[in-house]
């Protein structure tokens, strides 16, 4: 049997290698500002209430750097001592507060006459050189204080201005970014990472809270902003430490459903389980040009469910990793209709589920050997109830 993963110039496999550790910087967007209140009931119609909430918070970059080389690219999983988790739909829905189902993100990849675009919309231009795109500080500068005076118009331009801020904030649209750019970064030679780094960060410390020296934050919603306190999540440690923590603790100490808490229940709206049946489906999310594989059904035991055999993974090709370079003018609804198909058809595409207890890792109902060639330190193996074929991890730390 051939193996599941492929290690060739995976940053896990130049560990012993490297003379250093690597420690990505960010790309992320930090350049945040609060919207007027007058422009939360717009932004609430639009969606994007709950995202006009969110509160930044210091990054920790050693562990989003010790968290990629756990993530294989094959699987869009973290492959963990404990097994393979991921984020997830519902954690974009709780920890964001961002609704999940819609259409794809789609559109084309260049406008004609953007400046008579831009105009129409905000009302202004940067006054710099040739108009191509916007920056995100001229956004900032220009409509981060709405006059008490503004009229309808300039309340409906500074809505539209702060959504940009937001553009391709939609739940699986994120969560298609992040996923790419999880899988980018496990290329050694990649140094810096964008995409929602707020959910990558606040998920590991809900579910790993170990790696928080602070943990008594009271729960807010949507979840991100518990770390947006003074007191944030206390001590940083260096790559090599988190790798040793996440090693020796997430064995036993992973949570598989951290937000079954009833603090945490009770701060999340009734709205946000809506669309719950869509957190364990097999599907693509769909970016513009990103297309990424979800596979729900591979991390059941997060929503409470007995894991079985998982369906065979999806090879997406040469799409994964696509870039808009090149291809100006066009439209990736064309270009992905495949894909937009089954999005569509998401509903239909959730796994055989049953509720039980929160299993350890020895009783996954596996029946096929898994090899993950990240060149171990410690041999993980275990054994199902009702097969005999056994799951060997091999992780390298």
């Amino acid at each position: 049997m051939g193996s599941l993963i492929d290690n060739t110039n995976h940053i896990s496999s130049t560990i012993k290698e490297m003379e250093s550790y690597r420690v990505l910087r960010g790309r992320a967007n930090s350049i945040r500002f609060q919207p007027d209140e007058r422009l939360i009931p717009f932004l609430e119609l639009a969606g994007f209430g709950s995202a006009a909430l969110i509160r930044t918070f210091d990054l920790r970059y050693d562990l989003i750097s010790a968290l990629v080389e756990r993530w294989r690219p094959e699987t869009h999983t973290f492959h963990l001592p404990c097994g393979e988790c991921t984020i997830t739909l519902e954690d974009v829905a709780v920890q964001l507060g961002l609704p999940i189902d819609g259409n794809a993100v789609m559109g084309v990849s260049s406008i004609s006459r953007p400046a008579t675009f831009c105009y129409e919309l905000l009302g202004s231009l940067p006054s710099e050189g040739k108009f191509a795109s916007l920056r995100l500080s001229w956004l900032k500068a220009n409509f981060e204080y709405l006059p008490s005076t503004a009229n309808e118009r300039e309340v409906m331009q500074a809505v539209r201005a702060y959504i940009m801020h937001l553009i391709g904030v939609w739940g699986s649209a994120v969560l298609a970014m992040l996923y790419q750019e999880l899988c980018r970064t496990t290329d050694p030679s990649a140094m810096d990472i964008g995409g929602c780094l707020i959910l990558l960060q606040s998920w590991a410390l809900y579910g790993m809270p170990f790696l928080a020296s602070i943990s008594h934050q009271s729960y807010i919603f949507p979840l991100v902003n518990r770390w947006s306190t003074n007191l944030g999540i206390g001590r940083s440690y260096k790559v090599p430490i988190y790798r040793l923590m996440i090693e020796n603790h997430s064995g036993e100490g992973f949570i598989w459903m951290p937000y079954s808490v009833l603090e945490i229940m009770a701060v999340i709206p009734l709205s946000v389980r809506v669309h719950s049946n869509l957190w364990c489906i097999s599907a693509p999310v769909i970016n513009f040009q990103i297309v990424e594989w979800y596979h729900g059904d591979r991390v059941l035991r997060q929503f409470s469910c007995i894991q079985y055999i998982s369906s065979p993974l999806v090879r997406l090709g040469d799409i994964h990793g696509m870039t808009r370079r090149g291809r100006h003018g066009l439209d990736w609804g064309d270009e992905h209709d495949e894909y937009v198909t089954i999005w569509n058809n998401r509903f239909k595409r959730v796994p055989q589920m049953d509720r039980g207890l929160i299993f350890s890792p020895r009783y996954n109902t596996y029946n096929s050997t898994i090899r993950i060639m990240h060149q171990s330190q410690s041999h993980s193996r275990s054994q199902s109830r009702n097969y005999t074929l056994e799951v060997v991890l091999i992780i390298q730390i």
